[in-house]
């Protein structure tokens, strides 16, 4: 069954409701970067976001968009701040993806507010994103960020520049946070009034790590079960407005696609609190 798709904002790219990650090839060989490539085609997974920061995820993805440019929607980030590292950073993920032009270029972890007032102001990183984007080196332009914070940071950087999409977390426990959920709502319908598109992160999360030992290409531990996959993942897509990136682990992705290829309809609250009970489940950002 192919994986549902949605118009991804005013971009008009009919995208895959699961966004690939790239996160999950910043440590992996081309051998097993080749093999989750031929995946995500099998699935028809059709927009790729990875980042400058993402270890060797784009010198992964070069080979493949040499060659199958037109198949995908390509999004990278900079976490640079000023105008001229940021033209640096990009130049570069332009020679490591092996293309001339990118989709979607995203301000990366945009939550601190000095950093925020260096990137959004006079000579910083997002005056050079727009003058890309005049240059025919990126169609579109976007923001992401993690920590509950990001919520009410994105709703201020939208209404500093139209943004055409924001990236921020959302599963289930984190929106039992009255101040996160209520901060995640309205960016949601900041976004559906300018016909920006939200990515969402972090869907399959079980806990921090409680401990030194890391069994998973994630800074989290993820949820691993089949079962447990569906239900996260599920939860997710039934929210309509948004889209979910996979997993930054190439071993759990197989699982978070065969969800989204079998999703009908959403995992109720009851089901997801029982599930959080059931595998001691905690949010990753408080």
């Amino acid at each position: 069954m192919p994986i549902p798709k949605k118009r991804f904002g005013r971009t008009g790219h009919m995208s895959t409701r699961t966004l690939f990650g790239a996160a999950a090839f910043s440590d992996v060989t081309q051998d097993e970067a080749d093999r989750t490539m031929g995946l995500l085609l099998a699935h028809g997974v059709n927009h790729i976001d990875t980042a400058a920061s993402y270890g060797d995820s784009e010198l992964r993805l070069g080979p493949w968009m040499e060659t199958h440019r037109d198949q995908f929607f390509l999004a990278t980030k900079t976490g640079e701040r000023t105008y001229d590292a940021a033209k640096r950073q990009f130049e570069r993920s332009l020679q490591r993806l092996r293309v001339d032009d990118i989709d979607l270029i995203q301000l990366h972890y945009l939550v601190g507010e000095d950093e925020w007032r260096v990137a959004m102001g006079p000579g910083g990183a997002l005056e050079y994103l727009q003058e890309a984007r005049a240059q025919g080196l990126v169609k579109y332009i976007g923001v992401t960020g993690h920590d509950v914070a990001i919520a009410r940071m994105h709703q201020r950087s939208l209404e500093r520049f139209d943004f055409d999409s924001v990236l921020l977390p959302y599963n289930y426990l984190m929106m039992q946070n009255p101040v996160y959920r209520a901060g995640f709502n309205e960016v949601v319908e900041a976004c559906k009034a300018r016909n920006a598109a939200v990515q969402t992160i972090k869907g399959i999360t079980r806990r921090p790590y409680v401990s030194e030992q890391r069994n998973h290409n994630t800074w989290y531990e993820p949820l691993t079960d089949q079962a447990s996959i569906d239900k996260a993942v599920h939860w997710v897509l039934g929210n309509e407005d948004v889209f979910l990136n996979t997993v930054g682990d190439i071993n759990v992705l197989p699982l978070v696609l065969d969800a989204a290829a079998r999703y009908q309809e959403r995992t109720p609250d009851t089901a997801m609190q029982q599930m959080a009970a059931e595998w001691e489940m905690a949010p990753l950002f408080v």
